[in-house]
């Protein structure tokens, strides 16, 4: 099928640039001598899946129990779910690992620490944790030097098995240029490798030393003391990767078709079908050196126009401008001419939509399923 043949819009997911980043990546982590846990939240896609991981079993990280479950199904055994596991969800959780699935949860508090080890005694069953370090103040996570590491670890008990640390660098979405990058790696294998040791010499077996970002798994040098590295973005790539300087523009894995349907003539705009309930409501780049509004437009082709973005969006209407201010003609995209538009965050825009038009050669040769929910 041409991809000209399309509903408009749909997701468009390049195999060959998309394959190139999964396997980059596999090497990367085979040679620095780490597991590589790939995340699965950014394809939320079987077929993606499989080509992410090292093995049809995994290992994998997954945000969802969701995602937990359907990966499960389908012959994903080692996973984990890396989102501070809460109260209503221990249940889900446990029928999981009745199940056969060799799923670990992460918590940062006494609190849940103790419940789930309440819940584990009266269950009968054991649940293993990794307990979540903060080692940028980015969002959750106990600091590696703070008292409360040990009182988290202490307090599971009855089931409830301690048996690693995990770190994400999430301020490393704010860095630019491989040089901070790496430095926010750095920090980030010694913050997890910090915690891990602390908790070692305080008696405890700690099996899983795990970090993980698409900046830093992608600019690392040397993950000495970590077990395994967790990304998921890197296999598709966005605007936002670009900015920090992960992919060029050109090496961007995902994009959405739209068509053009009118213009307005004396703004020198061009409107498309895609607005931001195929976009997603997303601007990762406004805060970047370069503000791609919705997305950056390529032809059918996937060939970048220069100075061509999505300034504004509507729910189904998208506004392509030129970044210098000259009016854009109508003869150069009448009506019905299809384009393609990268996304800020690719997670976020691929939520949109129930499917990946997979495309080699310029010609669609699959469709991918993908699902959403929690």
């Amino acid at each position: 099928m041409e991809i000209t043949e399309l509903r408009t819009p749909c997701l468009i997911l390049d195999e060959k640039k998309f394959r190139d980043h999964c396997n980059w990546m596999k090497d990367k982590c085979k040679r620095l001598g780490v597991n590589l846990r790939p995340h699965l939240k950014t394809g939320k896609s079987r077929e993606v899946a499989l080509c992410q991981m090292i093995s049809q079993e995994g290992p994998a990280t997954v945000s969802t129990l969701l995602e937990a479950e359907n990966f499960f199904s389908w012959g994903v055994r080692d996973l984990i779910y890396a989102v501070g596991i809460s109260p209503s969800k221990f249940s889900r959780a446990a029928e999981l690992i009745k199940k056969g699935c060799r799923l670990k949860v992460i918590l940062d508090n006494v609190e849940t620490a103790k419940a789930l080890s309440n819940f584990c005694e009266k269950s009968h069953i054991e649940i293993p944790v990794l307990i979540e370090i903060d080692c940028d103040g980015h969002r959750s996570g106990v600091k590696p030097v703070s008292p409360d590491l040990i009182g988290i670890a202490s307090a599971l008990t009855d089931g409830a098995k301690l048996v690693g640390v995990l770190t994400h660098a999430g301020d490393s979405y704010g860095c630019v240029g491989s040089k901070a990058c790496r430095k926010a790696a750095e920090n980030e294998r010694d913050s997890i490798v910090l915690a891990a040791n602390r908790l070692k010499e305080a008696g405890f077996n700690i099996e899983i030393i795990s970090v993980g970002s698409t900046p830093t798994a992608t600019f690392a040098e040397n993950w000495a003391g970590c077990t395994e590295v967790r990304c998921g973005v890197y296999c598709i790539g966005d605007l936002v990767m670009a900015g920090v300087g992960v992919y060029k523009l050109e090496d961007l894995a995902l994009s959405l078709l739209v068509e053009v349907i009118g213009h307005q003539k004396e703004k020198g705009w061009v409107i498309t079908d895609g607005g931001w309930m195929a976009l997603s409501r997303d601007r990762g780049t406004a805060s970047q050196a370069v503000d791609y509004g919705y997305g950056a437009v390529c032809d059918v082709n996937g060939k970048i126009l220069d100075n061509l973005y999505v300034k504004l969006a509507n729910q189904e209407h998208g506004v392509i401008v030129n970044r210098t201010g000259e009016a854009i003609s109508p003869e150069d995209f009448p009506v019905g001419t299809k384009l393609r538009i990268l996304p800020n965050h690719a997670c976020a825009m691929a939520a949109q939509h129930h499917s990946y038009h997979v495309v080699n050669d310029g010609k669609v040769i699959a469709e991918w399923p993908r699902f959403c929910g929690w």
